[in-house]
């Protein structure tokens, strides 16, 4: 009660914000709300080179802003979008009623208190390319949230305008995730991975890693990415046994692991581990370790739909499987769905890398399945529609 309080009273405060700030017209502005890096920036980036005359302005969250303050200097507006920092978060509130394209890449809470002008664009660029465990209207957890939370998320979806897909795959979770209808989808594919099909560049960023961490040029790199599980922070604990992988692996291989902000301090590596085991949560681009990357070990995270554009080996590690599925649920049956082997424990996953039994062919059928219209152009074409609507 007392929640759902507090919502009401933030989000009346911002629709009223919203409205004073609509009595000024509607300008030539292109308005990112960022969560998310790489695909806001291939879209500014790509509609620049196109020497496109449109001011541009980044919302950020404070994890993101470090990366888009850079941007200032090139004549965009970047603003702390959050309500710790009122004056920016007013300003930010500003431009989002006056701009005539809006980019959302996330679930936003505050857009089911306000209504867009005619003439204005919203396009939902949703931050990953597939999608295993539901979200949205399929979510499970609304199940258990209040009727007028259910009316709150309905009215957010019904700000997209348009949705960015990059597979009919995930234009069916989609319509199912937002009840978006058909023809409010742009099927682009996902300006984050045309990254995938730069060889010049691919080579440039591998070399830049190699150069910070030289000791990755001498072994074969495993990478654990484990996807963000917000039950129990407290008592989290990784259900890998380094120890026992350093033992049968540490010759060939290193293991890095990309974990979750609210997680990553609270794995402990010991001085005996340090030699096989290297925390690279810190670094922000998730990509840019995918190229170096030999295997990829994951659960739930979308990251296998942008590795399989590599065509390189996947582990799957769902430990908690049932009981996932039950709280969250997932788009289809798991084991079916990933393409590669699903495993269970630690000496499974180091059976499977040391056989190194891998279907390439299913690899490269799971690639295109969904990544249908990702194909290097993505950003391109986004930035065409953009021309069109601004």
């Amino acid at each position: 009660m007392a929640r759902e309080l507090a919502i009401s009273i933030y989000l009346l405060i911002f629709s009223l914000i919203f409205k004073l700030s609509s009595i000024v017209s509607i300008k030539r502005k292109i308005l990112f709300v960022v969560s998310f890096s790489e695909n806001n920036i291939n879209i500014y980036e790509e509609y620049q080179r196109q020497e496109n005359s449109c001011r541009a302005i980044f919302l950020t969250t404070k994890k993101m802003y470090p990366l888009f303050k850079k941007y200032k200097s090139a004549g965009c507006t970047v603003l702390l979008f959050e309500p710790s920092s009122p004056i920016q978060y007013i300003k930010g509130i500003f431009h989002l009623a006056t701009s005539k394209v809006i980019f959302v890449d996330n679930y936003y809470g505050f857009l089911s208190s306000i209504k867009f002008r005619e003439g204005v664009t919203c396009i939902q660029l949703w931050h990953a390319n597939g999608a295993i465990k539901k979200f949205g209207l399929m979510d499970p957890s609304i199940e258990n949230r209040s009727e007028k939370a259910k009316e709150r998320f309905i009215k957010v979806y019904n700000q997209f305008h348009k949705v960015v897909a990059g597979s009919d795959e995930m234009k069916t979770i989609f319509q199912n995730a937002f009840g978006v209808p058909e023809e409010n989808f742009m099927l682009t594919g996902i300006p984050r991975t045309d990254i995938f099909f730069k060889t010049k560049e691919i080579e440039g960023i591998k070399a830049k890693l190699f150069k910070k961490y030289p000791s990755f040029r001498q072994k074969k790199i495993i990478l654990y990415a484990p996807t963000f599980r917000d039950d129990n922070l407290d008592d989290y604990e990784i259900r890998i046994n380094f120890d026992l992988m350093k033992d049968k692996l540490g010759e060939e291989y290193l293991l890095l692991l990309k974990l979750h902000p609210a997680i990553k301090n609270k794995v402990a590596i010991t001085e005996n581990q340090a030699v096989f085991v290297v925390d690279v949560s810190g670094y922000s681009n998730t990509n840019d370790l995918l190229f170096i990357t030999d295997y990829l070990i994951t659960d739930y995270s979308s990251i296998p739909f942008e590795f399989s554009l590599l065509e390189k080996p996947m582990v799957f590690f769902p430990y908690d499987l049932s009981k996932y599925v039950k709280k969250r649920g997932t788009w289809g049956d798991y084991e079916e769905i990933m393409p590669g082997p699903v495993v269970y424990s630690t000496n499974d996953i180091i059976h499977a890398i040391k056989s190194n039994n891998f279907n390439y062919a299913e690899i490269r059928e799971f690639k295109e399945k969904w990544n249908k219209y990702s194909d290097g152009h993505a950003s391109k074409r986004i930035a065409d529609i953009v021309s069109t609507l601004i």
